[in-house]
């Protein structure tokens, strides 16, 4: 699920988001994001849950590296072209897509086991007001002992956009970390830091933002 510049959403976020991706054939690039790859793909493989996993790149980037993912995102839209993407990529069958509204989502502990080896989101942002501390700490508990929890997400937004500027501030990594208690918990914190990014403006004008990353290890 990602932040969008429009104007502000109806209520039902289901509507909301299947509305955003109807207005595009594609919304995202297709390819996986930087810094998901950059943290992960020295990991050895194992069992992954993606929250708002949109369109499936990231989803079927881990899973054409071995692991056996779930991704979930509330709008069917997104889930029904990232389940075709899963099959062009012949991960198919190592993709389990879920319809779920990430505010009343929790894990299912009988079905999940002891948790996932990783549980990540990549900005996990909306208009609509969207709990996020509360889905970040129900991350937190669907880590299974020494899997990971990676969250990516902004710390700033480029001038031109209409997007507002965040109030409170968006947390630093270590801010994040802190506020999902993970110090107290015993996690090892491999990386948190501030990576800068260029992008262009629809004028072809840039600006330097900064994404948030935050990558912890679970304890036995």
């Amino acid at each position: 699920m990602h932040h969008h510049d429009d104007a502000p959403p109806p209520q039902d976020p289901d509507a909301f988001w299947d509305g955003f991706y109807r207005a595009k054939d594609q919304v995202w690039s297709g390819n996986p994001n930087a810094l998901l790859v950059r943290e992960i793909e020295n990991l050895n493989p194992g069992t992954a849950l993606e929250l708002g996993c949109g369109e499936g790149a990231d989803a079927v980037w881990l899973a054409r590296r071995g692991w056996q993912v779930t991704g979930m995102d509330i709008s069917s839209v997104a889930l029904e072209r990232a389940a075709s993407h899963a099959r062009d990529a012949g991960v198919g069958d190592l993709v389990t897509w879920i319809q779920a509204d990430l505010a009343a989502w929790a894990l299912n502990t009988p079905e999940s086991g002891p948790g996932y080896d990783l549980v990540c989101a990549q900005y996990l942002h909306s208009p609509a007001e969207l709990p996020r501390d509360a889905i970040l700490q129900r991350a937190v508990a669907a880590v299974a002992p020494r899997g990971r929890l990676l969250v990516v997400g902004h710390q700033d937004f480029p001038p031109w956009g209409r997007h507002p500027a965040p109030d409170p501030a968006l947390p630093t990594a270590i801010e994040l970390a802190a506020a999902l208690g993970l110090d107290a918990l015993g996690w090892e914190i491999e990386t948190a830091e501030a990576i800068p990014r260029t992008v262009e403006g629809p004028e072809g004008q840039q600006a330097v933002v900064h994404d948030n990353v935050l990558l912890a290890r679970r304890g036995v």
